[in-house]
């Protein structure tokens, strides 16, 4: 499934390259899950607010 492209990547492109290989990994490891894998991390709730997260 290699493409033959005839201009360098940009960093948008990388980045959604990368998230659509981390989200089909999840999903082969979790595979048969009845939900799917979140690659991305949710937005803090209130019940949050004393939570530090890494980024």
């Amino acid at each position: 499934m290699s493409e033959s492209r005839s201009h360098p990547e940009t960093t948008e492109e990388v980045e959604k390259r990368r998230l659509d290989e981390a989200l089909q990994q999840g999903l082969e490891e979790t595979f048969p899950g009845s939900d799917a894998v979140n690659v991305t991390q949710p937005a803090p709730t209130l019940s949050d607010q004393y939570i530090r997260r890494k980024p």
